[in-house]
């Protein structure tokens, strides 16, 4: 799935870690504030409250060197919306296995970031469409090695040099604060915004229907939402109105 100019996607994610749907403060091992067995049925549920895409991120891969392929294999068996993947992409032949399961859009990160050319040969394969680039940040420094180190380049500066190397989107996730479900910051979105014509999909922090409508007026393609959807701080069907 294309995004739509002038239509913001309302996203849920689905983190898995162990084999579960799980969700972390920043993203840190040990600070689980959901988990549930049976993500295949997560994911399921989503669709059937009206998610037209779903955000599932493969937090094994993201922080350690396994993945959590058979719970992907699961999703994609479950469910028929689009799926955009991340979490433990870190070779291009992982990559093609991913794309080849028919994965709508993989997100990558540190490899992207570190060997643009995958970017380059990744989309001239499988089209632009379906990669796209992860820019987290922390402090306004892009953040790689699952969220582990900091390079010396801002999210806009990057932006451009994908956009240059091919990538069809951008994932810009806030990590300052991320999982924390206390609202957003606007303005480093606003210049990332500004910085590249690439459809971006905003995560980090997004905690009210507020939040969304101050997302969906800055013109950002998309808003993934994790721990206010699981924690109950936001409905799912009134998410929706907001798109």
């Amino acid at each position: 799935m294309s995004f739509v100019k002038d239509k913001m996607f309302v996203i849920p994610a689905v983190d898995i870690k162990d084999g579960n749907c799980v969700q972390l403060v920043q993203g840190k091992p040990g600070t689980e504030m959901v988990k549930i067995p049976n993500p295949e049925l997560v994911a399921l549920d989503w669709e059937n409250q009206g998610a037209e895409i779903l955000h599932i991120i493969d937090l094994d891969g993201a922080i350690h060197d396994k993945t959590n392929l058979m719970a992907i294999k699961n999703i994609l068996h479950e469910v028929s919306v689009p799926i955009q993947l991340g979490g433990g992409i870190r070779s291009i032949d992982y990559a093609k296995t991913l794309l080849d399961l028919d994965i709508n859009r993989i997100i990558i990160g540190t490899m992207g970031i570190k060997n643009p050319e995958i970017i380059t040969e990744l989309s001239d394969e499988y089209g632009s469409d379906r990669i796209m680039i992860s820019l987290d940040s922390k402090d306004n420094k892009v953040l790689i090695k699952g969220w582990a180190e900091n390079i010396d380049k801002n999210p806009s500066q990057l932006s451009k040099e994908f956009e240059v190397a091919g990538a069809g989107s951008i994932l810009f996730t806030n990590v300052d604060v991320e999982g924390l479900i206390n609202g957003f910051y606007i303005n480093p979105l606003i210049e990332l915004l500004n910085s590249t014509k690439l459809p971006i999909v905003y995560s980090g922090g997004v905690s009210s229907i507020e939040d969304l409508k101050e997302l969906k007026r800055s013109k950002v393609n998309g808003v993934v939402i994790g721990s206010a959807l699981y924690k109950n701080k936001i409905e799912f069907k009134e998410a929706l109105k907001t798109k």
